[in-house]
């Protein structure tokens, strides 16, 4: 006889949970899969991870009801040894048709990136990432506005705001601090649809859901922390639960 839970009145509808996979195997994400993957909608293999990975083919047969996208750090790899049509055919055969267009490492200039993200997006769906992953680097908020909405423009699918896997460069200062004035301009300039904010960390989580609301799109989270992301959307844990589950918002921190 099935357990029957009790009704707390919980309900979302949206937001994007992107998994950022460091080299899990097979059975391993079957567990994942098995707790969490109601609540997975995109799954990255980090930078060069799945050039790397012994038995790939399965892993993505076990993902295969996942949209699944190589890192953007090793498209800026094949980008810069003058593979891209080597790449477009592994990522066909490896039946991948999601594609992650970034230059965060490598510089691409502005206008040729735009011309990869159209050339692309006739074959693949993409997520382009604006933001270096260089912590010492920083843009102007207005930059940040007008190459996301260049990318959308040419045909990216979701725009993903760089913040490294450590929440430390980009959208984040190197101390880990977020850079909310800066989140809050491009918020206040682009579609919030449009957007994936990297948050790998259960504070930068915590404050997206608190300021933006469960729907917000949420990038580089770790596969174990799905279930407790979840519990963030929900209002199931304390940082979130009187602005979720109440209805009691708090105010941000301010920049």
């Amino acid at each position: 006889m099935p357990v029957s839970r009790p009704d707390i009145g919980i309900r979302r509808d949206g937001g994007l949970t992107h998994v950022l996979d460091k080299g899990l195997g097979p059975r391993a994400w079957e567990d994942v899969l098995e707790t969490s993957g109601d609540y997975i909608d995109i799954v990255k293999l980090g930078w060069g991870t799945a050039y790397v990975t012994g038995n790939l083919e399965r892993k993505l047969e076990i993902l295969q009801e996942k949209r699944v996208v190589i890192g953007g750090t090793f498209f800026e790899v094949v980008y810069a040894r003058d593979r891209l049509d080597e790449y477009k055919r592994w990522l066909t055969e490896l039946g991948i048709d999601h594609v992650e267009i970034s230059d965060g490492t490598v510089e691409i200039p502005r206008e040729r990136k735009l011309e990869l993200i159209a050339d692309f997006a006739r074959d693949f769906t993409v997520l382009s990432e604006v933001g270096s992953k260089d912590s010492e680097v920083v843009f102007a908020p207005y930059e940040w506005v007008e190459w996301i909405k260049a990318e959308k423009d040419a045909g990216a699918w979701k725009v993903i705001t760089e913040a490294r896997e450590g929440g430390t460069a980009g959208i984040f200062r190197p101390s880990g601090e977020m850079r909310t004035g800066l989140v809050d301009e491009i918020a206040h300039s682009i579609d919030f649809h449009d957007l994936v904010w990297e948050a790998p960390t259960k504070a930068s989580q915590a404050w997206f859901i608190k300021h933006f609301g469960p729907e917000v799109n949420l990038g580089n989270i770790p596969p174990e922390e799905v279930i407790p992301l979840e519990t963030l959307r929900l209002g199931l844990r304390g940082d979130t639960l009187k602005e979720v589950l109440l209805g009691d918002p708090q105010p941000a921190a301010a920049d």
